[in-house]
């Protein structure tokens, strides 16, 4: 076996999972699940339901050795208990006869975090009943599938499902209850036990779980794994290791909960949920472990810290950034914690057969007419697949690698922005075009290992051979100097796209000296208008240049604009950066921030960030819009949620859902095309038809707001005798609609002063934090 090659008999597969692929959310009998009524984008996603044929073609031309699919509960039994569907059975039928012909080992995952909302409306995973029913559904789905599926995993990454879904909020059911975090967790535990008995007893002959671990460290160890903590850190690193990882790991696979971890649990949700002989079915013994890997958690002691709410009892810990390469996420790229991880399971649990169930990242894909180029991806999943090999040569036992995912999908509350696909998929038309990684891992399982050299990134000496020019020529070009020729930049910068060339240290410019000038980077505003642009640019700029700065006004679109302005930076050409995030996710700001260059931002950045920004309440004004409905006595209460690529309006989103859960009401939800009038009126007459009983309606925008009042008109309903109507942002039109629009103040003119104060201490060398101003709701006739 060559350095390069794996074990005989690996294992080459890719995972999907049901509701991200599937689509096809009311058809065939499947009834709702708790992801369909809290995901405000179209759940078409892949139309794999009704594609799955041409799916399993696909994985046979690319040589997918095996496929780890889950089943949609809801899907088989639409209420979660009682009446099988039928028809659901048989569309999995179909596809685990597709698999088999195409010569594709099928693994099936029962439960990916899509519970049916008729269980959710009975208590969801906080009741012990919840578990009994997963086992049940366990057993119906192997009744069909059993004679050809030989491996099962019961629950997939139940730390995700637990505390992002019932504890901090950000995942479906949206709950917000620490103790049913808590709960949930240990009855998703629960669950996994009953269902490995009711396998087993049904004749399964491979029964696993597939988890989600994340090495946990402090940032001086992503770089030195061997570095000695204080005895502070220490602590948090290992308090943050049993919530996330041992909270799991330990009951199922040594029958009890961390000791360090009980104390927890019980301050924060009692232990009357754990009952006696709950650990020993807990404890089932399993035949393999799946290993979800993506990324390390990384965090130190901070005694002044609040605790994070999807990592209860944190306080006192920062989750920290590090300046290393990082996803289109935000994700930090650490390859070498992948066999620091496979090395810690198998020593920990040495009897435990591992099988790598999820790795895979999300990069910015440009789809051109010769293909989509993602040398990011093919480069993130070689040097993940050399660790693997690494840690495979010290001895764990991994018996296969399944790459996340086939298909670009739904990712959940990101919807459609995130690209993990090896497939691109055009969601307006399903087309689905493999790209360059799909091409390359086919390549890898051929050989059954990686090519004798890795995947070479273009290089500046590459750019200029492309270009026929001199190296020093790529080097000014990317540095934005005028001294060459419109031809010559042209034609380099031709090159630069053809290779997908990214500027690093070796084509920067040596400037070390001040400029006096700051880069304001502003993204496209969006249809409408964006009165916090202007103002930005209005009073940033006014007050800048008051301390003699120059401004340099660059527009944030592309790729290729992206390139520049970074090589702006790099280049030493701005002595600090204002930057308005992108609308959707992107890590402009995380390869900015690590320049050296001092920046801020106007906004929340999409992953959390040590990078300064200035941001207005949103969850809390949404929040507050809510509660002023439910006290004049609304219990119908839908949302015009709005662009979700906008972390504004995801915040919004989030607070209107705490309001209404702390209020016992449901959320009913609407997404908009658009942040126009019209995509607003769309949208609430979508809202008004669906749920004839609606008394109220929040809109994430004003724009939107001023849609649905003449939406509400159309359809007869007075506002606010019958429908009373609050909107966001509280532009100019919000008070001259009639009836006058209760709304929340957005305090636009403030957060511009305030951004160039950041920036200023930032330009002086001083400690700078992040602002968050209070938004205020303005009650008029509306409500």
């Amino acid at each position: 076996m060559s350095a390069a090659s794996f074990p005989e008999g690996f294992v080459w597969g890719v995972s999907t999972s049901a509701f991200q692929i599937e689509g096809a959310t009311t058809a065939g009998g499947r009834g709702p699940s708790i992801w369909d009524g809290f995901s405000a984008d179209r759940a078409e996603a892949c139309d794999h339901y009704h594609r799955h044929a041409e799916d399993v073609r696909l994985m046979k031309d690319l040589g997918i050795a095996a496929y780890r699919f889950s089943v949609s509960w809801a899907r088989v039994i639409p209420d979660g208990r009682g009446k099988v569907n039928a028809a659901g059975l048989d569309f999995y039928d179909r596809l685990v006869d597709e698999l088999i012909a195409a010569g594709i080992t099928p693994y099936a995952t029962l439960y990916h975090w899509d519970l049916p909302q008729a269980l959710e409306d009975g208590g969801g995973w906080p009741v012990r009943d919840t578990a009994h029913h997963f086992a049940d559904y366990a057993t119906v789905v192997h009744e069909r599938l059993g004679d050809r599926v030989g491996t099962w995993f019961t629950v997939n990454e139940p730390w995700v499902a637990s505390f992002l879904g019932y504890g901090s909020g950000i995942h479906a059911p949206g709950r917000t209850s620490t103790a049913d975090a808590f709960m949930s967790a240990h009855h998703m535990l629960l669950a996994h036990g009953l269902g490995v008995q009711a396998l087993r007893a049904a004749g399964a002959s491979e029964v696993g779980a597939a988890l989600n671990i994340s090495p946990v460290l402090t940032p001086a160890q992503v770089s030195d794994f061997g570095r000695e903590l204080t005895e502070e850190d220490t602590e948090a690193v290992t308090r943050i290791d049993a919530l996330v990882n041992r909270q799991f790991l330990d009951p199922m696979l040594r029958g009890a909960y961390p000791a360090d971890l009980v104390p927890l649990i019980e301050r924060h949700a009692g232990l009357g949920h754990v009952r006696d002989g709950d650990l020993d079915v807990i404890a089932q013994p399993v035949d393999l472990l799946g290993v979800n890997y993506y990324a390390p958690l990384v965090v130190q002691a901070q005694p002044s810290e609040p605790a994070d709410p999807a990592f209860p009892g944190s306080e006192g810990v920062l989750f920290c950034t590090v300046p290393t390469a990082v996803t289109a996420m935000g994700w930090p790229i650490v390859p070498g914690c992948l066999s620091q991880l496979l090395g810690r399971l198998s020593r920990e649990y040495p009897q435990t057969e591992l099988l790598i169930t999820e790795n895979g990242a999300d990069f910015v894909d440009v789809a051109t007419g010769d293909g989509i180029h993602d040398l990011e991806r093919i480069g993130f999943i070689e040097e993940h697949l050399r660790a693997l090999k690494t840690a495979i040569d010290d001895g764990a036992n991994v018996r296969g690698y399944f790459v996340w995912t086939l298909l670009d999908n739904l990712e959940w509350t990101d919807g459609y922005q995130r690209k993990f696909g090896l497939v691109h998929v055009d969601f307006a038309t399903q087309r689905r075009r493999p790209k360059d990684s799909a091409r390359w891992y086919r390549d890898v399982i051929a050989r059954n290992g990686l090519p004798g050299t890795r995947a070479r990134r273009p290089t500046l000496e590459t750019v200029a051979a492309r270009a026929h020019v001199s190296r020093a020529t790529v080097s000014r070009v990317v540095n934005g100097e005028t001294s060459v020729s419109p031809e010559v930049r042209a034609t380099v910068m031709r090159a630069v796209r053809e290779l997908g060339y990214v500027p690093n240290a070796a084509a920067r410019s040596l400037v070390t000296r001040r400029t006096n000038t700051v880069a304001l980077v502003l993204s496209v505003p969006r249809q409408g208008g964006d009165p916090l642009t202007a103002a930005v640019v209005q009073y940033v700029t006014s007050m800048l240049e008051g301390a003699g700065k120059q401004i340099t006004l660059m527009l944030a679109d592309t790729a290729e604009s992206h390139r520049r302005i970074v090589s702006h930076v790099e280049g030493r050409l701005s002595d600090g950066v204002v930057l308005l995030p992108p609308d959707r996710g992107d890590t402009l700001a995380e390869r900015l921030s690590r320049t050296g260059v001092p920046i801020v931002l106007l906004g929340k950045p999409a992953v959390a960030s040590l990078v300064p920004y200035v941001d207005v309440d949103n969850a809390g004004g949404a929040a507050a819009a809510t509660e002023h409905l439910v006290a004049r006595g609304r219990r119908r209460i839908g949302m015009v949620c709005g662009p979700m690529d906008l972390i504004s309006i995801q915040d919004r989103l989030a607070g209107h859902r705490a309001a209404l859960h702390r209020a016992g009401l449901r959320p009913l939800l609407t997404p908009a095309d658009g942040y126009t009038r019209a995509s607003g009126a769309a949208a609430a007459r979508r809202l008004i038809e669906d749920n004839p009983s609606l008394d109220a309606i929040f809109a994430a925008g004003d724009q939107l707001a001023i849609g649905a009042l003449r939406a509400a008109r159309k359809a007869g309903r007075r506002v606010p005798d019958d429908l009373a109507i609050v909107g966001f942002d509280d532009i100019d039109a919000a008070s001259a609609t009639t009836p006058p629009l209760t709304t929340v103040r957005v305090p636009v003119a403030e957060q511009a002063l305030a951004l160039a104060r950041l920036l200023m201490s930032r330009l002086d060398g001083g400690h700078a934090t992040s602002v968050v101003l209070p938004a205020r709701l303005v009650v008029r006739d509306s409500t």
